[in-house]
C-alpha cells in the first residue's frame, strides 16, 4: 500500500530557528534536521542497512531535545532515563551513501510512564518517502524501576507547536 504523501513546508514555531515544518497532507508540525548517509551505514547491496535507520531516529530524536533546549545528557542528569521498549519501521524506497536525508520527529502519545516519538525520513533531492516509524520509552529511575515521566519532558509535550 502506498503511504500518504508527506509536504512539508517550512513553519515559524516562533524560536527563530526554521527547525521545524508543517505537513500540508496530515497538518501535523515536526521537527526537522539534516543528516548524510555515511559509507559505513550501507551494506553489501550498497544500500542503508535497515536497522541504522533507528541510528537515525536517535539522532532526530536528540536533535528535537537539544533544540528543545533540554538535550538528552540533562535528563540523565536529573535522574530520569528512558530504555526504548518498542520499534516500528516502514521502508517505502532505499538511501545510499551519501545520500541526503531530512529527520523529522515529533512527540507522540503520552501515558504516566510511557512516551512515543514519531518519526519520518525523506530523501532531500527527491523529497521521497524514506521510511516511517516510532520508538516507544519508559521512564525509569537510576535502579531500574517504571517512575512517572518528569517534568521538562512533560512541558516539551505541552509546549510542540501543533
Amino acid at each position: 500500500m502506498r503511504p500518504k504523501p508527506f509536504r512539508p513546508q517550512a513553519f515559524d514555531a516562533g524560536n527563530g530557528e526554521g527547525a521545524y515544518v508543517r505537513d500540508q497532507t496530515s497538518g501535523l508540525v515536526w521537527h526537522r534536521c539534516h543528516l548524510r548517509t555515511l559509507y559505513a551505514d550501507t551494506d553489501r547491496s550498497q544500500v542503508v542497512y535497515h536497522s541504522n535507520y533507528l541510528r537515525y531516529f536517535e539522532f532526530g530524536r536528540a536533535s528535537l531535545m537539544r533544540d528543545a533546549a533540554y538535550a538528552y545528557k540533562e535528563i540523565e542528569a536529573s535522574g530520569f532515563v528512558y530504555p526504548i521498549i518498542a520499534t516500528a519501521l516502514e521502508y517505502f524506497r532505499p538511501l545510499r551513501y551519501d545520500d541526503a536525508m531530512h529527520i523529522h520527529t515529533r512527540p507522540g502519545t503520552l501515558e504516566r510512564v510511557k512516551l512515543q516519538f514519531d518519526y519520518v525520513i525523506t530523501h532531500v533531492p527527491s523529497g521521497e518517502l524514506v521510511c516511517t516509524g516510532f520508538t516507544r520509552h519508559c521512564a525509569v529511575n537510576a535502579k531500574g524501576r517504571p517512575v512517572g515521566i518528569d517534568e521538562k519532558t512533560l512541558h516539551l509535550w505541552a509546549i510542540f507547536p501543533q
